[in-house]
């Protein structure tokens, strides 16, 4: 399970909370102009826009769980099982297997507007990236500042929803958690108002009555109903440590904790790590379930014109400052 928002204060950011109950030995991966992308059915992408964002690096080539590149255009995969329907090869559309397609996105395309166009040839071909790696099955995010949309593979066909929200989680589909909002008008961030009946006095005993009702579990519909709730109330000073510090926030509002979600005989979810990514600047930070420091890879510090992956391990020991 995941969760991905974006945010805006002066500048515009991207990031996620990536929930598994494993790690491959992910990495803060930059991958510059230079580098050869070699697609299975489209051949090689030699040059184009640089990235950064979390990736596997498997035989040489970034599996990338989500990126940003240097035009401010991301993209992210969330976990989309029962739901995901890859379709074999098609003569007439762009084939492109699942875990190609956050490259050939990135790779050539500066806004969600040039994405969606791009989009609209794509077949999401079912392949695996290799025997001991099979097609995951996603949904995925696709922002820039102005806007977001969320990009689906069903059985009957691709969807290309807009996302005015800026948040996606897993199940169900996209137009469900839209519909599902409807059930949660009445919070607000205020006082709540008693429309109960008016001749009985009722009135708020504690602060916070406003958001009775707001999900607090950990399943991915109610992750998208606190997630976007948390978004859309948060509020920060547009300083880059003021808009970092609120969106590891609105991550933490929906991170999972070990022990609460148990997936197989005493084996439990966790949040992973949690990124944000500064798109204006590419400033890649991130946080992991054991090290709650904050953590920064700068894309524009690294050589964007060479041609090889460059790759940071994640800090993952606890880092504590004593103050005596």
């Amino acid at each position: 399970m995941c969760t991905a928002v974006t945010y805006k204060t002066a500048n515009h950011y991207f990031g996620r909370n990536l929930d598994l109950e494993y790690t491959l030995g992910e990495t803060v991966t930059v991958t510059p102009r230079n580098y050869v992308f070699r697609f299975r059915k489209k051949g090689e992408l030699k040059r184009h826009y640089a990235m950064i964002g979390m990736a596997y690096i498997s035989d040489g080539y970034p599996l990338y769980y989500d990126a940003t590149n240097e035009k401010g255009l991301s993209v992210a995969g969330l976990n989309f099982p029962g739901n995901a329907v890859y379709k074999p090869y098609m003569e007439d559309k762009d084939n492109i297997a699942p875990f190609e397609l956050i490259p050939w996105i990135l790779g050539q395309c500066a806004s969600v507007s040039e994405a969606q166009k791009l989009l609209g040839r794509i077949n999401l071909w079912n392949e695996n990236f290799s025997d001991k790696l099979p097609a995951s099955p996603l949904h995925w995010i696709i922002s820039d500042k102005e806007r977001s949309i969320t990009l689906e593979a069903v059985q009957d066909s691709v969807k290309i929803y807009d996302n005015p929200l800026g948040v996606l989680t897993n199940n169900p589909t996209f137009d469900f958690h839209m519909f599902n909002l409807n059930n949660y008008m009445h919070l607000t961030r205020g006082k709540p108002e008693n429309t109960f009946f008016e001749q009985i006095e009722l009135k708020p005993y504690s602060r916070g009555m406003g958001g009775l009702g707001l999900p607090g579990d950990a399943s991915s519909m109610s992750r998208f109903v606190k997630a976007t709730f948390v978004k859309l109330n948060s509020v920060s000073g547009d300083s880059e440590t003021e808009s970092v510090s609120q969106f590891f926030h609105i991550l933490k509002s929906v991170e999972m904790q070990r022990g609460c979600v148990d997936v197989d005989k005493g084996i439990f979810e966790i949040t992973v790590y949690s990124s944000c990514c500064n798109t204006d600047y590419g400033i890649y930070y991130y946080t992991t379930y054991d090290n709650s420091q904050l953590c920064a890879v700068d894309m524009y510090r690294e050589e964007l014109d060479g041609n090889e992956l460059i790759s940071y391990p994640l800090n993952k020991e606890p880092f504590i400052v004593f103050q005596n």
